[in-house]
């Protein structure tokens, strides 16, 4: 026989927190991945579809929409790479 003492398990439900879990990510954090994921293909594209920088489109794609950078400009319209950050 075991010397161990033997815990009370409670099995009433636990009452749940209103804040989300965390890594849980919220509608505006979606919707803003969704914005940096969708440039960062324009810049893909707009690169020829060279393999091997997808690291680099991210990035800059993420700076671009983080820091309010309009990337929507006109056709043709060269973009200037922000590399002082």
């Amino acid at each position: 026989m075991s010397s161990k003492a033997k815990r009370k398990v409670s099995r009433e439900p636990r009452a749940s927190s209103t804040r989300p879990e965390t890594g849980e990510a919220s509608v505006g954090n979606l919707a803003r991945d969704e914005e940096i994921r969708r440039r960062a293909y324009e810049i893909y594209l707009e690169r020829g579809q060279q393999q091997g920088l997808e690291l680099d489109d991210w990035l800059q794609a993420k700076r671009e929409v983080e820091g309010g950078v309009p990337w929507h400009a006109k056709a043709g319209e060269k973009r200037i790479r922000d590399i002082s950050r």
